[in-house]
């Protein structure tokens, strides 16, 4: 390990004094429309949707000095799956993580042995943080507080403690599984201590970040750079009344309509869940607002400039979309495509880009733009596109299409755990198209979607494969090349080959 101190030199010749810090956050189940900015005719431009009536000026003003990807996706749109191909750059097979997870799903973990991106900046002489919501940990029954048993009494259980072995190279630590409950969250720290905090998550996490920038208690080595990782929990759900919501953003849509809040031509105002938008969209602006405290304090300790800062989510949010009550975990754009800014001063450019960014491509370009793209490890599945977001003179050729990947429960063992995983449903997003082919438990098509996004991008009119049936083919040959570069479980079992040309060159 080349140690961030003096004038030690990297193997490439630069100062190791230069590379910058890292900031890397990522609310849970935040909708990229839920961004003021889409609104204006500079962003809107690249998008074929309305954006949602929120206010988020914090990010309107990051996203003017960001690079902004209207097109990055979250390939399995569920919180554990995503934050496993996040961390490892790895899909969720070789990952581990193939499904969300819970105490009832032991084979669904992150692998200890995966070289994930934490492990990367602490060797190369990071100082690694990690706050809040992780959900990539089969629980245990490792308790620190009680010894031998789940951390709560829930069956099952959802929540985890990650011990410091499973902490892939994060040496502070401020975090939990899974456990929604916004305004009494808990936490356990780097020595394993629970904490009980009764305080709006977002703002709790933030004001720990805070301290973990400004050192006050010795948290990091202030020889080293950062990379800091800032796991929100809001606006996943709960999101049904105040008790779950921030109160100050919630003063902003008390008083709005069910049709000025949901203004999307595929937004069902008649469901039970349309109520939901006030109080998801009070987070959201609360969540600016904790955003913006964020970058002050950037701003304050002179670290702006040399700061990488993203803001991305997991997976999107339907919002009653498609008269669905799921969020998540479906191919529909609301769900599939994440928010995606970046900043980096002087190295980034402020622009809109509509670059296809995979979730396993985020670890190797961030790698990339923080000078360590010689240190991406060979098990990474992803592409590193730091040199598009740089807009250096040589790039990398661009994304043709994303995978889209939907796992359910396998089979029941005799003790009720999950055993192994069914592939429901594969998909592909292309920067005109999407498409999704879903099977049944005997492996017969069960369903066709297929939108085109530019013409129809509420996706409200389904085409039909026989109607379509050059359009079908072409997907399904985009298709057929994405499953076969990621080895998928489609591929080794030539799931629908007579549509799927598995072979073709």
């Amino acid at each position: 390990m080349i140690p961030f101190a003096g004038l030690a030199l990297t193997a490439c010749g630069t100062s190791v004094a230069e590379h910058p810090n890292v900031i890397y956050i990522f609310p849970d189940q935040y909708r990229n429309a839920s961004l003021g900015f889409w609104s204006d005719p500079e962003f809107a431009q690249w998008v074929g949707w309305r954006g949602d009536p929120v206010s988020t000026p914090n990010l309107d003003r990051f996203a003017r000095e960001a690079t902004v990807l209207s097109g990055a996706v979250s390939n399995c749109p569920l919180s554990s799956p995503h934050r496993g191909m996040l961390l490892s750059g790895m899909y969720p097979e070789r990952s581990g993580v193939v499904l969300n997870c819970m105490s009832e799903r032991p084979e669904s973990s992150l692998r200890e042995d995966a070289e994930c991106i934490s492990d990367i900046f602490s060797a190369a002489g990071y100082d690694c943080a990690y706050i809040g919501k992780l959900h990539v940990d089969y629980p245990t029954k490792n308790n620190p507080q009680r010894p031998g048993t789940y951390v709560s009494d829930a069956v099952p259980e959802w929540d985890a403690y990650t011990p410091p072995e499973r902490r892939h190279g994060f040496n502070y630590w401020y975090s939990y599984g899974t456990y929604d409950v916004h305004k009494h969250p808990h936490y356990w720290d780097t020595e394993g201590r629970r904490h009980d905090v009764d305080e709006w998550s977002p703002q709790h996490e933030i004001s720990k970040a805070i301290e973990y920038i400004e050192n006050r208690s010795s948290q990091r080595d202030a020889r080293k750079p950062f990379f800091l990782m800032l796991g929100i929990n809001p606006p996943h759900s709960p999101y049904a009344s105040t008790e779950d919501c921030d109160l100050e953003g919630y003063e902003l849509y008390r008083d709005k309509s069910l049709t000025e809040l949901l203004v999307r031509d595929n937004a069902d105002t008649t469901m039970a869940k349309a109520a939901a938008a006030r109080y998801y969209f009070a987070n959201v602006s609360g969540i600016d607002r904790e955003f913006g405290r964020l970058m002050r304090t950037l701003e304050e300790a002179g670290l702006t400039d040399n700061t990488i800062v993203i803001f991305a989510s997991d997976h999107g949010e339907t919002m009653t979309s498609h008269s669905t009550a799921d969020p998540k975990n479906s191919i529909w754009s609301e769900s599939l495509n994440i928010p995606f800014l970046v900043r980096y001063p002087g190295r980034v450019p402020h622009r809109v880009d509509d670059l296809l960014l995979s979730t396993p491509d985020i670890m190797p370009t961030v790698l990339g733009l923080a000078g360590l793209g010689d240190r991406i490890p060979a098990s990474v599945e992803g592409r590193d596109f730091s040199a598009i977001l740089r807009q250096d003179a040589v790039q990398p050729e661009r994304p043709r299409a994303a995978l889209y990947l939907r796992n359910l429960d396998g089979e029941r063992d005799a003790a009720g755990l999950v055993r192994g995983f069914f592939p429901e449903a594969r998909g592909v997003k292309t920067p005109s198209h999407t498409m999704e082919l879903c099977i049944d438990r005997d492996g017969r098509l069960k369903r066709v979607l297929m939108y085109d996004d530019r013409q129809d991008p509420y996706q409200l009119h389904n085409l039909s494969p026989e109607e379509h049936a050059e359009l079908f083919a072409s997907l399904c040959g985009e298709l057929a090349v994405l499953l076969r570069e990621n080895n998928d479980i489609w591929y080794r079992n030539r799931v629908l080959e007579e549509w799927i040309p598995y072979d073709k060159e």
